[in-house]
């Protein structure tokens, strides 16, 4: 199965950055191909631009999807599974990721109906993997894990996916307590997509 990791995080001193290379380690390991998009390394643009703007929400499907965009389009269309990997930072994605949402899922490709060219095709496996300071429980007591899975889950991986997970990997802010146990979580969800090969 090919995998894609879409990765954001600006830091390499990070813990996020920790599980990825873990990630990548575990699915080298496993003999599964992937590519990557670091969005940060990349510097991906992730403000829309007027006229993306105009093609988005006026559903202009004959104005240019830009050359970036595609680029990532058929990063989507060479994988079966896509890792959104992140920091949860004020209880969502960081922005470049929101950005990347914004402008990738494009009229016509993600979402809406054309005749000029391919829509976005149905992914066997979506995997959302973020790191998170607070513990899971808080997490789930304050109902901040479950609009974090809405939303990532129902809305930007929707029906585009035939699976769809979320792991939270929280309580980073006594991360001696926590490492071992998130480190055996990637080795397991690893095996999912080793699984479904």
């Amino acid at each position: 199965m090919n995998t894609l990791i879409v990765y954001c995080h600006p830091s390499k001193k990070s813990y996020t950055f920790q599980v990825f290379e873990r990630l990548k380690a575990v699915l080298q390991k496993q003999n599964l191909n992937f590519e990557v998009s670091d969005l940060y390394e990349m510097n991906f643009q992730s403000d829309m631009s007027e006229t993306e703007y105009e093609r988005e929400g006026f559903i202009k499907t004959e104005l240019p999807i830009p050359q970036d965009v595609l680029a990532e389009h058929a990063k989507i269309e060479r994988a079966d599974c896509i890792i959104f990997l992140y920091p949860v930072w004020w209880s969502d994605c960081p922005a470049k990721l929101k950005g990347w949402f914004d402008r990738v899922y494009s009229v016509g490709y993600a979402y809406g109906q054309n005749d000029l060219f391919p829509k976005m095709k149905t992914l066997k496996l979506g995997l959302i993997i973020c790191t998170a300071g607070h513990p899971n429980a808080f997490l789930n007591e304050t109902g901040i894990a479950q609009s974090m899975q809405n939303i990532m889950l129902n809305d930007r991986l929707g029906k585009r996916f035939e699976q769809k997970e979320m792991l939270i990997l929280g309580g980073t802010l006594e991360l001696e307590k926590v490492i071992g146990h998130h480190m055996q979580q990637i080795e397991e969800i690893i095996t999912k997509i080793k699984e479904l090969s």
